[in-house]
């Protein structure tokens, strides 16, 4: 990287960068300070000596961003280091700076050590612990921009750097940099700023405008807000779906800071919001966690009355999901908290009630925030580390005493699944350990290859929120929920109720009483285990048996590669082994002579097992020449782009075919799905749409082109909301309906009159009348938040091959479905009756009642073509892995089934 001096040069090729900044700077910019009073040492670097223009005045490139910090580093690298901790898709740094004062960034290593050691009250007793805290600093991390269009907390980054590198005399600071060390990851995703910056430095004039509709402001598809796979990286924490959060994780475990902070923004016409939080919190979290967040909330708040901020606190934003950046820090003992600032989403921004602010007083505010924060650490750093210590002390405490005392995932059950969580939660800092042996637990017989999870750990906490069955929200606030409910006003649930790994990856765990005894060795933190292959030179054919992800993913190497390949639609029996239904079957003579080396080679990488057989008699099922077992062709799979689509929905669906099966998918603009190149693909995935940016498939795609498509033999695969659009007697493309809410018996689903100038009397004797006499004649149902609800598998359909009988499938909002007539396709998946359709979560009981046996997943015939409707999204943030059979099935085995003109 280029030194600090040699950056000064780069300021006269800026030079028309400058006259473009004086154009569009406000009067005054120049004389706008972000802490009034401050006396700043001149020699440090400031952002318009680095990169040409003032803190506020422009939004940061994300290159800049990084060129920023570098130049800190350099020019004080006693006083501020800088760290690369993991690169995005599209290969951008991600950094986060360390800031203390001479002394303590000396000790940077000793402090690692001192909070690993903290860490571990098994190792570190309270006298050794008394020590550690007398000795350590406090240590505060805010994470800025991890949505991309949230772009003031990542400019507030840099200047709360330069701050407390230039200011002098200033007691805040001097007290924060003797007492802690102070970690910004200034920018958490910088592929999705980049976009933001793009758009919004293409479409900006003269001057910057706050219009609400002005282009500036008005991001096209898909927006700024996510990564590269357009995911939501503030859901992952948990997930660790991109490389993003793995390596924000890792650092973090590295360093346990006390104090977290995830530095958002939200709408325009907002204020400041900062911690506590709103309820519900999480019941796994600790009193002193709670109590702690009041302590930074008077602090901000002292600083915002100072300069005369807004705020807001305990609303909206709670803490009840693990997955937020602001919630999974507190589950290894940091004081976790969000901040949201009112965006300006550009240089300018007007409030619908007329007032305007610029981009550099929501910078100034995050700054703010972000020193007041480190000043709460500084107060009060011998408490937090303190309550640290005490937190993973607890933990192991509960962890004996609790009736609940380990978690064991049998040998016996899905092993890909099982170990993939194992692996997870060893990335997060569990410890889990495999047997070796044999061995008892609970009156039950494990064998080797079992996973055990002993909660008498440091983790526990971290455990317990991720494996439970369910994590109850408080009943007071469940209560409050259903009396807006009854007044039909929104619930106040922000996020999904239910996330539990072992029912998201649909694999079998058992709640013993008991640790576990036996001889086990550590499980380490890879996600799946290379396969093998057996027989290499078998004559007939090379059989992997289906129903895991990798057999999935070696069928996407294979394909690639291209391979022949035919499956099974049927279970059968072959030299005493049982096969399921999809099994894959490489006949040696269709394939090249080295078949067995690249299928050794895939499993390997896959993790699938190959088994080489000599014959095609089999003593049970059908055989290899049969009618049940089909060609499989290696598929063009194109994914609906662009607007309407629900980006959420195309970049998670696009990313579990891409990174977890690693075969390509093109996607394809909305507006060109009507074109006649559409026939050079197979399969079309049009997933849900989203009116955030205006329109509908409707008025994008020509329905009769695309009931040609799939008539000539295309596989359409519709998830969520794009099931209404082709449910749509209009679009006439499913069969399946859409419901309204269900009315309870008695009362007229349709209750609609005549209009006249006036109606008939009549007598409302009670509340209950009047509430069924306002209640809207036709509704849909009431939205659900986000649970696990069960579905059933109809096993005998060419989807389900290799699929478990019972999926957990998330459901989310209020689309329920009618059944496909036996007529018309096949419900191969439905959810079960209302007593047993909810897995986890809280779901409304109307809702119980009414999506009790309606479908999951429906399969329609069209012509020599299929239409595939998922009701609800199978890859939601790509962390429903006991889902992804069913959905490999309808992208790789419909083709098998269709009968397109090739």
């Amino acid at each position: 990287m280029l030194g600090y001096s040699m950056r000064i040069f780069r300021l006269a090729a800026l030079s028309f960068v400058g006259l473009f900044v004086t154009i569009i700077s406000p009067a005054g910019a120049q004389d706008f300070e972000y802490w009034p009073g401050t006396a700043y040492d001149e020699q440090v670097p400031t952002l318009e000596n680095v990169v040409g223009h003032k803190n506020g005045e422009r939004i940061t490139r994300p290159g800049d961003v990084i060129t920023y910090f570098d130049a800190l580093a350099e020019f004080a690298p006693d006083r501020i280091k800088v760290f690369e901790y993991a690169r995005t898709w599209e290969n951008r740094p991600l950094i986060y700076a360390v800031i203390g004062s001479p002394e303590n960034i000396a000790r940077l290593d000793a402090v690692k050590d001192g909070m690993r050691a903290l860490s571990d009250p098994r190792v570190t007793d309270e006298a050794a612990a008394a020590q550690l805290v007398d000795l350590l600093p406090g240590s505060t991390w805010i994470a800025y921009g991890v949505h991309g269009n949230e772009i003031s907390s990542t400019d507030a980054a840099m200047v709360t750097a330069y701050h407390l590198l230039a200011a002098q005399g200033d007691a805040t600071v001097d007290k924060i940099l003797e007492n802690t060390l102070v970690f910004l990851d200034p920018m958490q995703n910088p592929d999705g700023r980049a976009r933001f910056v793009h758009n919004f430095e293409t479409t900006l004039g003269l001057e910057p405008d706050g219009n609400r509709i002005a282009a500036e402001r008005n991001e096209p598809w898909p927006g700024g807000r996510t990564n590269h796979y357009l995911f939501d990286m503030n859901r992952d924490w948990f997930a660790l779906t991109q490389p993003e959060t793995r390596g924000r994780i890792k650092a973090l475990r590295e360093w346990t800071p006390l104090a977290f902070v995830d530095a958002h923004e939200m709408g325009t016409d907002s204020t400041y919001y900062f911690a506590p939080e709103a309820v519900p919190y999480n019941p796994h979290l600790a009193a002193d966690q709670r109590a702690a967040l009041e302590w930074f909330g008077k602090n901000n708040a002292k600083w915002f009355d100072e300069y005369g901020f807004d705020y807001f606190t305990r609303e909206v934003y709670d803490a009840f999901y693990p997955g937020y950046g602001a919630s999974w820090p507190s589950y290894y003992g940091a004081v976790a908290m969000t901040y949201e600032q009112s965006s300006a989403r550009g240089l300018k921004a007007q409030r619908t009630d007329g007032t305007q602010y610029h981009f550099r007083d929501t910078v100034r505010q995050h700054f703010v925030a972000s020193i007041a924060t480190a000043e709460t650490v500084a107060d009060n750093h011998d408490k937090l580390l303190q309550n640290f210590y005490a937190y993973r002390a607890s933990a192991i405490e509960e962890g004996k005493s609790e009736e609940i005392k380990s978690y064991i995932f049998p040998a016996t059950t899905d092993r890909v699944a099982a170990g993939k969580i194992a692996g997870l939660l060893t990335q997060q800092g569990v410890e889990v350990k495999e047997a070796t042996q044999e061995f008892s637990a609970c009156g039950k017989d494990y064998s080797a290859g079992a996973i055990a999870i002993d909660l008498a750990q440091p983790a526990k906490r971290l455990i317990r929120t991720l494996l439970d069955p369910n994590v109850p929200l408080d009943e007071t606030f469940v209560a409050e929920q259903e009396r807006l409910r009854a007044k039909d006003l929104p619930d106040q649930i922000y996020d999904v109720t239910a996330w539990s790994l072992p029912h998201m990856f649909n694999v079998e765990m058992d709640a013993c009483s008991a640790a576990p005894d036996g001889a086990f060795r550590n499980h380490g933190p890879a996600l799946g285990k290379p396969g093998d292959i057996k027989n290499k030179t078998a004559k007939l054919a090379f059989l992997v048996n289906w129903g895991e992800a990798p057999a999935a993913r070696l069928l996407a190497h294979a394909h690639r590669a291209g391979l022949s390949v035919k499956s099974s639609d049927k279970p059968f029996t072959q030299d005493g082994a049982e096969y399921s239904a999809g099994t894959l079957i490489f006949p040696v003579d269709e394939n090249p002579a080295d078949l067995a080396a690249k299928l050794e080679g895939f499993a390997k990488t896959t993790g699938a097992d190959v088994i080489g057989v000599d014959t095609a008699w089999v003593s049970d099922g059908p055989n290899f020449g049969s009618r049940k077992v089909v060609r499989m062709p290696a598929p063009k799979i194109a994914i609906a782009w662009d607007a309407p689509t629900n980006p959420y929905m195309a970049g998670n669906t696009r990313f579990v075919v891409e990174r977890q099966f690693d075969y390509p998918v093109t996607p394809v603009r909305t507006s060109d799905l009507s074109h006649r190149a559409l026939d050079q693909f197979d399969v079309l995935i049009l997933p849900g749409e989203s009116s955030w940016y205006g329109g509908s498939y409707n008025d994008l795609i020509n329905k009769d082109r695309l009931k040609e498509w799939v008539n000539a033999g295309g596989v359409l695969v519709a998830t969520g909301g794009a099931v209404r659009w082709l449910a749509d007697p209009e679009t006439g493309v499913l069969s399946i309906r859409r419901e309204d809410a269900a009315k309870p018996d008695g009362e007229d689903a349709n209750g609609e009159e005549e209009e006249t100038s006036t109606v008939a009397g009549t007598l409302i004797t009670s509340v209950d009348e009047l509430k069924a006499a306002i209640a809207p004649a036709k509704e849909s149902p009431d939205s659900s938040a986000g649970v696990l609800a069960k579905a059933l598998v109809d096993e005998d359909h060419w989807l389900a091959a290799g699929v478990k009988p019972t999926l957990n499938v998330l459901v989310r909002g209020s689309g329920i479905y009618t059944p496909a007539k036996l007529d018309q396709g096949v419900n191969v998946a439905y959810f079960a009756g209302p007593d047993e359709v909810l897995v986890s979560g809280y779901l409304w009981e109307e809702t119980k009642e009414q999506l009790a046996y309606k479908p999951f997943v429906v399969a329609e015939p069209m012509g020599d073509g299929h239409v595939i409707a998922f009701t609800q999204d199978p890859t939601v943030r790509a962390y429903l892995d006991g889902l992804n059979m069913i959905f490999m099935n309808a992208l790789f085995r419909a083709p098998a089934h269709a009968s397109p003109a090739r």
